[in-house]
């Protein structure tokens, strides 16, 4: 059953995905529907008012030849010397004689209601007169038209046609009622040729408009095509296509159109690539030019520092915040070089056999004095071990970044560590419940030398580089390095590895969204150990350690 209706979707599916991609066959089946709707009601109509046209000539003739058949009949009444037991005979007689006067494209029937019984052409029966008709020539003295339908005693199939009826006044005989059957039979054959030729030529029109409209669809639709094709070449890099113009109606202007605007964004491209090529071999030059000044004044520095007990309190100081400040200058000069080799693509991975959670855990341990200093709890939430191929050191910088970005932006609220892994994957999540930040800034934090806020008073030095070198580290790994914050509400930083070095990442053990904002039914609360207590946070209490 599921094997019948899945083929039952894809026999539907295809159809329908044709109809939305294909242009030209939207514009044709629109043209052939729109043709044949047209052409119907064009038709209909046409068949109505010929056939009305047709029904009146019929109708008026028919009356016509009644009345100059019954003046006839009635003079030779007149003329006749009709008695009561010859009226019979007579009666017939002027019914043939009239039928046989007949025109031939006013040929008709006759049957007079005689004294006895009807008297009747050959053939014709007496229920082709209406009783309607009957009734109204008994009591009406003119002469009255309705359609019928003509019925023969011969076994001829039935035909459509009109009964004239009128009165013959027989002297010393009496009134003797008279009835004309015309039949419309060529009447109906004249529609009916009339009919197929409408038919012929709608069918032959809706063909030619269709044709006509995949011709001008072909038409427009071509160069929109080539404009669509050479748009993703423009896309996937190949900046020197350009379309060929033809003509010069509006999609030559949109050929012409679509090729100034590849050659603006090669040039713009060019010009970025340039100014690219020259930031980073700035960015290079200088963090090696300024690597042998810093050797010096960090010498000359540290024999400053080591000496500050000798110096006066002002010097000691001014000693004190020199090895600090080189400190954050030689931090931030180790990660230009760090940028320049991602750049120049030198970065190569040193790979191991490592546990996450071993490793998250001495990276807080690490962080422990800046948490305390931070009044900032940590909590590590993990299950067993989660062991990757992974480069130690590279991961232990990504790790101490997201760590020491959340102290810095928690306010010392608590933060919880997630640490994951499934058979393709490991994952950790660092937890923070702070500032957070704006929905539309979650790619923006990874670009180099971006603050979410460069106003409010930071604690800690940083350069603006640690979350793009860890995008970096990740994407050095084949793995992902993901943000998620809102105002008031905290962030989360999930990082991907592949479990094996070269492996290729589907899914990641730990969702992007924290946890504790979406209500999972069904799952179990997860106790973590407490890393970094702070006894002073009674406003959060430590989650208890599991045993």
């Amino acid at each position: 059953m599921a094997l019948a209706d899945s083929r039952f979707v894809r026999t539907i599916g295809a159809p329908i995905r044709w109809w939305i991609r294909s242009l030209p066959l939207r514009v044709v089946a629109t043209t052939f529907l729109a043709s044949v709707l047209v052409l119907f009601l064009g038709g209909l109509l046409l068949m109505q008012q010929a056939a009305a046209g047709v029904l009146a000539s019929k109708k008026q003739a028919s009356v016509g030849e009644s009345v100059a058949a019954i003046d006839s009949a009635q003079r030779q009444l007149y003329a006749a010397g009709v008695t009561s037991s010859n009226v019979t005979s007579v009666l017939t007689q002027l019914a043939v004689e009239s039928e046989q006067r007949g025109t031939s494209t006013q040929q008709y029937h006759i049957v007079v209601r005689g004294p006895v019984s009807d008297v009747r052409t050959a053939g014709v029966s007496d229920d082709s007169v209406p009783q309607a008709l009957r009734d109204q020539v008994t009591r009406q003295d003119r002469v009255l038209i309705t359609p019928t339908l003509i019925s023969y005693t011969d076994g001829q199939p039935a035909v459509p046609g009109f009964a004239v009826g009128a009165t013959l006044l027989a002297p010393g005989a009496g009134r003797y009622p008279i009835f004309f059957l015309f039949p419309l039979t060529d009447q109906i054959a004249t529609l009916e040729v009339l009919q197929n030729a409408a038919v012929t030529t709608g069918l032959l029109l809706t063909v030619l408009l269709t044709l006509i409209a995949a011709m001008v669809a072909r038409q427009v639709v071509s160069p929109v095509r080539a404009a669509r094709r050479a748009a993703e070449r423009l896309a996937d890099g190949f900046l020197d296509d350009r379309m060929v113009v033809k003509g010069q109606d509006d999609l030559a202007r949109l050929a012409i159109s679509m090729n100034h605007m590849a050659s603006e964004l090669q040039k713009q491209i060019s010009q970025l690539e340039e100014l690219s090529r020259v930031q980073q071999r700035f960015v290079s030059d200088v963090s090696h030019e300024l690597r042998t000044p810093l050797t010096t004044v960090r010498m000359a520095s540290e024999m400053l520092y080591e000496a500050r007990e000798d110096f006066d309190p002002l010097a000691q100081r001014s000693a004190e915040l020199l090895q600090t400040e080189l400190d954050r200058f030689e931090s931030l000069l180790a990660d230009l070089l760090e940028i320049s080799r991602f750049d120049a693509g030198a970065a190569v991975l040193n790979v191991e056999e490592v546990d996450l959670v071993e490793l998250t855990e001495k990276v807080v341990q690490d962080s422990a004095a800046l948490a305390v200093r931070a009044h900032t709890p940590i909590n590590l939430i993990a299950s067993g071990t989660a062991t990757a191929e992974i480069d130690r050191r590279r991961v232990t910088r990504v790790l101490r970044n997201l760590v020491v970005n959340a102290i810095e932006h928690s306010e010392g609220r608590r933060i919880d560590i997630f640490v994951e892994a499934d058979e393709q994957a490991v994952a950790v999540a660092v937890r923070d419940h702070g500032v957070g930040f704006e929905a539309a800034q979650a790619k923006q934090v990874f670009h180099r030398f971006w603050r979410a806020d460069t106003s409010r008073a930071r604690t800690v030095g940083g350069s603006g580089l640690g979350l793009a070198i860890s995008m970096e580290d990740a994407n050095l790994h084949g793995g992902w390095l993901n943000a998620w914050g809102r105002p008031g509400q905290g962030a989360q930083f999930r990082l991907t590895l592949p479990r094996q070095e070269g492996g290729i990442l589907q899914m990641s053990p730990l969702p992007v969204v924290p946890r504790d904002l979406v209500a999972v039914v069904g799952q179990p609360r997860v106790r973590g150990r407490a890393l970094v207590e702070i006894a002073e946070s009674a406003d959060e209490p430590m989650p208890e350690e599991v045993p």
